[in-house]
């Protein structure tokens, strides 16, 4: 055996690595791609499906079926979130692609939500003023917008499961978890969620079914915060106490002065 065999990677490793950086890579724009159609899906703009499109049915049935899908992945999303789980899925898909997994998990259960949403066309409002329909679609667009910059203010590419299965690829390590707060995390903790809240109500019409996609998510959101929440408690302990006094859960209110990180 060669020296140079001894300092090279084994095969199956780097294929290894290249498969992963593969599933990771398409996961992502499978991410990139549902996460648009989600802005378009809530605005009703010119897409094949929106909240609002299509022949509406009997309400109870639609309210249901509204139900069951919003549950499939406010289900999927919390139990996949948890530590215990985690640890659990670690033993059967690698480390590294377990976030991967995870964000591909999420996109599918949206994309069953977009194909099988039951619209219930009833106006609860309308904005018939031209200035406030304007208004609340920049409200709304707003909300993406500080969806998408909180996803880069901490690690985006993390977020979505790139940084692991690049680190994968190059054989190194990640570091361990690190508590910060940039920008819009020292106004709000949730600015991710605060941005989901402002896209999904900021609208000018708001039919039925928009607002119980809009109560479902507010629900799941709240439901999210509390465990989340609990979960970094359990991993930054005092320091996210501290942050927790110091610092709003999602309106940026005026509190004591946040000096977290």
């Amino acid at each position: 055996m060669t020296d140079h065999a001894l300092l090279s990677p084994p095969a199956k490793t780097i294929t290894g690595g290249l498969m992963a950086m593969l599933y990771g890579t398409l996961t992502y724009v499978l991410f990139l791609g549902t996460f648009l159609y989600a802005i378009a899906f809530v605005g009703n703009l010119p897409v094949p499906k929106t909240i609002d499109s299509g022949t509406a049915g009997p309400l109870v049935p639609s309210l249901i079926i509204n139900a069951l899908l919003l549950g499939v992945f406010a289900i999927q999303h919390s139990v996949m979130a948890r530590p215990a789980f985690k640890r659990w899925w670690t033993r059967i898909v690698p480390q590294s692609v377990e976030r991967t997994t995870f964000v591909l998990f999420a996109s599918l259960a949206l994309l069953l939500l977009y194909w099988q949403w039951r619209p219930m066309t009833e106006i609860v409002w309308s904005a018939t003023d031209p200035l406030a329909a304007v208004f609340l679609e920049t409200i709304s667009w707003i909300g993406w917008a500080v969806v998408l910059a909180s996803t880069f203010m901490i690690n985006h590419f993390e977020l979505f499961g790139l940084r692991q299965v690049l680190a994968r690829l190059l054989g190194r390590e990640l570091p361990p978890p690190e508590f910060k707060t940039p920008m819009f995390y020292k106004a709000v903790r949730h600015p991710i969620y605060l941005g989901f809240l402002l896209a999904f109500w900021a609208t000018p019409t708001m039919t039925v079914g928009h607002l119980v996609f809009a109560i479902a998510t507010t629900g799941y959101i709240l439901i999210g915060i509390w465990l989340e929440e609990r979960d970094l408690i359990a991993l930054f302990g005092d320091q996210y106490r501290r942050y927790r006094q110091q610092v709003s859960m999602l309106i940026p209110l005026p509190r004591h002065k946040a000096k977290v990180g």
